[in-house]
């Protein structure tokens, strides 16, 4: 059951993520960097692995809140959520804007992904304890 709930939270994550970046694919874009191909689209996006990657990040991350969770006493749907919203804003997003303040990256940058970390988290924090 452990695994199940880790890989569902990482799925709905990993799903969030996708809508997320999609509706926000051309600022995303913009603020990135990301080399495009002729129509404006990231031109490594028929490569898989970043993908891959993503996901395996997901689960990674979904097992250690589960993990955290489990021994912090963290029940239910509420302090779940909570507790994910807390590592999205409070660890992640500290992270990523560290990261790019350094590469000299925007703002813009900082608040989708870090918005991603954020939200993303929220998410599987919900689905760690529905599941």
């Amino acid at each position: 059951m452990e695994l199940l709930s880790v890989l569902a939270a990482a799925a709905a994550s990993y799903v969030f993520g996708a809508i997320w970046y999609m509706s926000l694919s051309r600022p995303w874009v913009a603020a990135s960097g990301v080399a495009t191909d002729a129509e404006g689209q990231p031109a490594n996006r028929s490569n898989p692995l970043p993908y891959i990657i993503s996901l395996l990040c997901a689960v990674i991350v979904a097992g250690m809140m589960r993990h955290i969770f489990g021994l912090s006493g963290i029940e239910g749907i509420g302090e779940s959520a909570l507790a994910g919203l807390g590592a999205g804003l409070f660890l992640a997003c500290p992270w990523i804007v560290t990261n790019y303040t350094f590469a000299g990256r925007p703002a813009a940058l900082m608040v989708i992904d870090g918005g991603y970390a954020a939200i993303g988290c929220t998410i599987m924090g919900t689905v760690l304890a529905m599941v």
